[in-house]
């Protein structure tokens, strides 16, 4: 096996870590005990493990880089106008800079709704309608990204890879997140294919792609068969079965197969909270810099 091939998305997570408590620092003149830091609230609904997991790991990073977090647990049996009354109240909160809602929400909660009653300039996941319009709208530069789509980015960017006229195959659930990455990378020049899991001919579109992305959730979904060789393979896929985390694609059987890897875990994972704070540290700038000039 070539450990080349394995994309590391750990140490790239820390370089952009590492420019944010930089610019962090610059924001307070070099004074790390200042207060000028961003605020990151977050809310997270039930009991699901794995958002209970993700929302610990959010928080510790945070504290890492010089960014205040504040965390609102909600139980199941919360009702559905207290959610959207603390995202009210976060809205007008001027301390705030970011707001994000632990996804997925549990059932019985109207998840477009909750996103949708979030303040737009405070929407650190980008999943806010207005957001999203702005996002298909065009391609011009300087869109904050989601921070999924703009890890998916700043992997390619990492490995020198250039989207034109390239395939892409991405495999979602999600029909928002698949028009807003595929929209992404079509501004690249990528052609762009979207499908999903249980389409007929998923392995015939999959083994054409010379950029494979799957986000389904299925453990080793995607086996050697499945993909062209010296594809790159970009996994986001995540799932935690007997205290085991699997992404999509089974990395054993497909790793000598392609050019370049993303595993789970130590992949997209931590690039995505980086992405995160560096979105959160944008809206910062965006409202506490512009309001003192």
């Amino acid at each position: 096996m070539s450990y080349a091939k394995i994309i590391d998305g750990q140490a790239l997570a820390e370089k952009i870590k590492d420019q944010i408590v930089k610019e962090i620092l610059a924001l307070n003149n070099n004074k790390p005990d200042c207060l000028n830091r961003p605020n990151l609230a977050i809310i997270l609904v039930g009991e699901r493990e794995d958002s209970k997991l993700y929302v610990s790991l959010k928080e510790r990073e945070a504290k890492k880089v010089g960014i205040d977090t504040h965390i609102y647990r909600c139980p199941e049996k919360t009702k559905e106008k207290e959610i959207l009354e603390i995202i009210d109240c976060l809205n007008k909160d001027e301390l705030i800079d970011g707001i994000l809602v632990q996804l997925p929400l549990p059932e019985g909660f109207h998840t477009d709704k909750i996103i949708k009653f979030m303040d737009p300039k405070k929407d650190v996941d980008r999943f806010h309608p207005e957001n999203i319009k702005t996002l298909m709208s065009s391609c011009e530069s300087g869109h904050m990204l989601p921070p999924v789509p703009g890890t998916v980015l700043e992997i390619l960017k990492s490995i020198n890879y250039d989207l034109a006229d390239k395939k892409v195959c991405l495999i979602v659930n999600s029909d928002i997140f698949g028009r807003s990455l595929g929209k992404i990378l079509e501004c690249q020049k990528a052609k762009v294919k979207i499908v999903k899991a249980a389409d007929e001919n998923l392995s015939e579109e999959t083994s054409q792609a010379d950029i494979l992305i799957t986000a389904v959730g299925q453990p080793k979904f995607i086996k050697k068969e499945m993909v062209k060789e010296e594809a790159v393979v970009i996994d986001i896929g995540i799932t935690k079965e007997d205290k085991k985390v699997y992404g999509d694609v089974d990395f054993a059987e497909v790793k000598d197969k392609v050019s370049y890897i993303t595993p789970v875990p130590g992949g997209v994972g931590p690039m995505t909270i980086a992405m995160l704070f560096k979105n959160t540290l944008e809206l910062y700038k965006k409202q506490k810099i512009k309001d003192k000039r």
